[in-house]
């Protein structure tokens, strides 16, 4: 049975995921990337660093977003949801950036790489993990859908 997303449901499922794909344009071209984020019911958090997709951001803030959950080809949910890219500074990038890591802390290293137990003296380095700018999308429409069997 196909169907369309509550509210509610588009709420969780925007909650319980950590990876979605923020869509943006140029005069030209259209660009989809993947993205590690955080939903806190009203914004979608996000960290991104110098580069082509800022860059555009930065000159059309018009953006989508879209994430999904699939068990199989007959079970399904997804979520689009459209927006306005805004750049955070200051405090407001620090408690985004906040936000976003304790949402996310559990995958942003994997379980295997616990050097107490694995009689290793080398320091785990998530230095790379940390982008320069924290964005937040302002959400002004979503539409889910599913399809369950």
């Amino acid at each position: 049975m196909l169907g369309t997303l509550t509210e509610h449901q588009m709420n969780n499922l925007l909650a319980t995921q950590a990876v979605g794909r923020i869509g943006y344009h140029d005069e030209k071209k259209s660009y989809i990337t993947p993205v590690t984020y955080a939903y806190d019911g009203k914004q979608i958090y996000g960290q991104t660093n110098e580069g082509l997709k800022l860059d555009i951001m930065r000159k059309n803030p018009y953006v989508c977003f879209e994430v999904d959950s699939m068990m199989n080809m007959a079970n399904w949910e997804s979520v689009i949801v459209w927006g306005y890219f805004e750049e955070l500074e200051d405090i407001a990038a620090i408690k985004a950036r906040e936000y976003l890591y304790n949402s996310i802390l559990d995958l942003l290293t994997s379980a295997t790489v616990h050097l107490h137990e694995h009689e290793s003296t080398l320091e785990i380095d998530d230095s790379n993990r940390i982008k320069q700018v924290m964005y937040r999308i302002l959400i002004n429409e979503k539409t889910g859908r599913y399809e369950k069997q």
